[in-house]
């Protein structure tokens, strides 16, 4: 996989090289059936003319042919062609058609053919200029051997580096697209349901306004809605709703839309009303989704929902069993999945039958949780300022104990003082006579 910059290695003139390839393409062609490849009589000829470039075309448009090379071969001769490249003053002509021979199958080797794929693909990557814009097509030809192969693994890491790259090659919004969606694509197939709804995301973010309700923004848009809904653990959907695509299939697809609303901010019953309207064939047919997977998160997230309403803070057994349309032996089970999913965070009283809930989220944060937040914030004002006038009298009274125990304190001094002095002055007054004496 990309990595440092490296360089190639290769000693002899170009003609020597050119020459070289040229017969071992005809000889790997002509194992193959080919027995009329000429190859190295046509660049001949352009060698004496000192045609490189053309000499570059044929051996670039015979390459192919490598792809059935010998397994022990393919990468030396690969890396040999990537040499000789480099040498034209235009390279960037001939490496795209070598991505995509290297992405197309090596059938000399289907089990390690993806491996020596990637080996000279990375090798074409890192030698190339950070800036240079070829490695956005050489990134595009890596993620289709990853793809084919499904070694999502190998590039997980790779993607920390992805919007440096984006950056240094310049590319538009719409390569960019290509880009994500090949991403997402690769995630997909791989099983990374996560990654690949990151990825859609991003590639919806790339559409411009003017072009939210095209086709090809309303297929992505869609594809997205239902990525996010049908992904297990994913409650959060104003990443979606906040998009003008989105936002666009209100008109195009209000079903869709409408679907999409219920689980950003609504309940289970809005969810079974949605089936009594549009049928359950819509779920499972038309969306391609799966009901019973959409009725649990959207009763997880009801609980989510009771729970953010709830002023008390606690909520009993009793309104849980209603909410969620389960029977009351199931509450704790569905609460202690609610916390799993981080939606909730609370105490189970069994003994009180009801739920304290410690935290909760919010699916929307709009005027009424506002007013939520409002009324919680008053209520722990006043009962701050309960505390504060408790404290307050704590320590006046304590500062009033303090000065009544200072003051009992020194009027038990001044009585000791006086009785003291008295016996001081006779002590004196004897001694002043004794002194006389």
């Amino acid at each position: 996989m990309p990595g440092p910059s490296n360089t190639l290695l290769i000693e002899g003139t170009f003609e020597e090289l050119a020459d070289e390839l040229s017969r071992y393409l005809d000889d790997v062609r002509k194992k193959d059936g080919d027995t009329n490849s000429a190859i190295q009589t046509e660049i001949a000829q352009l060698l004496e003319q000192n045609q490189k470039d053309e000499v570059l075309k044929k051996l670039v448009t015979g390459s192919a042919a490598l792809n059935s090379a010998p397994e022990k071969e393919i990468i030396a001769a690969y890396n040999l062609l990537v040499h000789l490249v480099r040498q034209s003053p235009n390279p960037n002509i001939f490496l795209p058609k070598i991505c995509h021979n290297l992405s197309q199958p090596i059938t000399s080797s289907k089990s390690n053919g993806p491996g020596l794929a990637l080996s000279v693909l990375t090798t074409i990557f890192n030698i190339l200029p950070q800036e240079n814009d070829v490695r956005y097509h050489v990134f595009l030809a890596i993620l289709r051997v990853v793809r084919s192969s499904n070694s999502f693994e190998l590039l997980r890491s790779q993607l920390k580096s992805l919007d440096t790259w984006i950056a240094q090659w310049e590319t538009d919004e719409e390569d960019q697209r290509k880009l994500y969606l090949s991403i997402a694509d690769v995630a997909d197939e791989a099983g990374e349901a996560e990654q690949s709804y990151l990825y859609l995301l991003r590639a919806l973010r790339t559409i411009p306004s003017d072009e939210a309700s095209s086709a090809d923004a309303r297929a992505l848009s869609l594809r997205a809605l239902k990525a996010a809904l049908a992904h297990p653990t994913h409650f959060d959907f104003q990443d979606l709703t906040s998009l003008d695509s989105i936002q666009a299939l209100r008109k195009t697809d209000p079903i869709f839309f409408e679907l999409l609303e219920i689980f950003t901010a609504q309940t289970l019953d809005d969810y079974n009303d949605f089936k009594d309207e549009h049928g359950e064939d819509f779920i499972t047919s038309t969306a391609a989704l799966s009901d019973a997977q959409l009725t649990r998160k959207i009763r997880l997230l009801t609980l989510a929902s009771l729970a953010a309403s709830s002023s008390a803070r606690s909520i009993p057994y009793a309104h849980i069993t209603h909410a969620l349309q389960i029977p009351s032996e199931d509450v704790e089970i569905w609460v202690i999945d609610t916390i799993r999913a981080g939606l909730v965070e609370g105490k189970l009283s069994q003994l009180n039958q009801v739920f304290l809930v410690h935290r909760c989220s919010y699916r929307v944060f709009g005027e009424k949780q506002w007013v939520e937040v409002q009324g919680r914030l008053d209520t722990w004002r006043a009962s701050l300022e309960g505390v504060l006038g408790v404290v307050r009298g704590e320590r006046e009274r304590m500062v009033r104990e303090r000065e009544r125990e200072v003051r009992e304190v020194e009027g038990k001094a001044n009585g000791g003082f006086g009785g003291g002095n008295t016996m001081g002055r006779g002590r004196r007054e004897i001694d002043v006579g004794a002194l006389v004496d």
